[in-house]
């Protein structure tokens, strides 16, 4: 992945706000400018761009794969273990070494909605103004480039092949998780055979039934399928960085009318919001279209969450679909289409797709099949 063109619009920023250097603490805005990735960041990893250089200060157990995949100028490391902690136990304090480059009094910038107030206020005590820049790295990555939707495209293609798998094992007794791992062990088959020496992240749930599917966001759990149940099957798959999204809802066996008058008002509000969104409209354009088809239906009461949301590095990203947003989208951004109803008693409903914001409108990359007869299972 290229991030000389992401430095040099960053370091543009900072010149013109004159700012001597900018300390990145997001992990997902890390990669994005670095295209290092941690696993855990129980400790500490900071990232550090100036005019001349770029710089990551890791724990030790991370300097091996910093060195490996980081494009930084530069790997500080931090100690744990006694043999080597004459070198530094404490990041801050290679932090601090790092700004002693940097006269005193200078403006550095920090993305304030992730940096610690710790951080914060040992920069402070250091006598440099704090600046936020967060808000500027969120907006660089709303436009994905052609390598970003390189991969989001085939995480698209790998999602479909998960769901697909999923769905066709769906059958009364098997459980919620056993479910998702007849996907997940397909898509990894798959990976391996397309993407040597990739990585691959996932995410998957599948609740069932009318108690969980009203619940947007659960964990697929150990509850088996019953005849007549409502699932709402859904996938995120991650392709060295960068994801796509797709969701189902599905009947095993016969709904109730109730039921079926649900699945209906959210497959058409959802439908409508990705025949509407193009570039030049706003995300609360998009929000309306759907809520106006879920209310002319006599469902939006039910409907508690926005109609969708950005996506690439993140599984959630702004911008964000929603009734007070009144950003214009561009060509180029990817978005998540996923109205979703939650009636009590009844069950929940939502499918979502993945599509990416083209010249004169949107290209679908989740194609799947959406209508109740193609998704009831015997």
């Amino acid at each position: 992945m290229d991030v000389n063109h992401r430095l040099t619009e960053m370091r543009n920023y900072m010149n013109e706000r004159d700012l001597v250097a900018a300390i990145v603490a997001n992990p997902d805005h890390q990669y994005y400018l670095s295209g290092f990735k941690a696993v855990m960041y129980s400790r500490p990893i900071i990232f550090l761009v100036d005019q001349d250089s770029t710089k990551l200060i890791v724990p030790a157990l991370e300097e091996v794969h910093a060195k490996d995949e980081a494009k930084v100028d530069d790997i500080t490391v931090y100690y744990e273990h006694p043999e080597m902690a004459h070198k530094g136990t404490n990041p801050l304090d290679q932090l601090r070494s790092l700004l002693d480059n940097y006269s005193q009094g200078s403006k550095i910038g920090v993305d304030m909605a992730s940096i610690s107030a710790e951080k914060v206020n040992f920069i402070q005590q250091l006598n440099f103004e704090v600046v936020d820049i967060g808000q500027k790295i969120v907006e660089m990555r709303y436009v994905k480039d052609k390598e970003e939707l390189v991969l989001i495209e085939e995480a698209g293609r790998l999602s479909n092949l998960a769901v697909s798998t999923s769905l066709n094992a769906c059958q009364e007794g098997i459980t919620e998780i056993e479910m998702d791992a007849v996907g997940t062990k397909a898509l990894f088959e798959e990976t391996a055979k397309r993407h040597p020496d990739s990585t691959l992240d996932l995410f998957a749930m599948s609740p069932s039934g009318t108690e969980r599917t009203i619940m947007p966001h659960v964990f697929s759990n150990t509850r088996k399928l019953q005849k007549g149940d409502i699932i709402i099957h859904s996938r995120q798959v991650s392709l060295n960085g960068y994801r796509a999204e797709l969701e189902r809802t599905i009947a095993l066996g016969e709904l109730t009318d109730d039921q079926k008058k649900g699945f209906e008002a959210a497959k058409i509000a959802q439908q409508n919001a990705m025949d509407f969104i193009k570039p030049g409209v706003t995300a609360a354009e998009v929000d309306e279209v759907s809520r106006n088809t879920l209310k002319k239906a006599g469902f939006v009461d039910f409907a508690n969450h926005r109609v969708g949301h950005g996506i690439g590095i993140s599984a959630h990203e702004k911008p964000y679909l929603r009734f007070d947003n009144d950003l214009v989208l561009q060509e180029g951004m990817v978005f998540t289409i996923e109205p979703g109803i939650f009636i009590p008693g009844i069950g929940g409903f939502r499918h979502s797709d993945t599509l990416i914001l083209t010249k004169n409108g949107n290209k679908l990359i989740t194609e799947f099949p959406r209508e109740l007869n193609d998704l009831t299972y015997r």
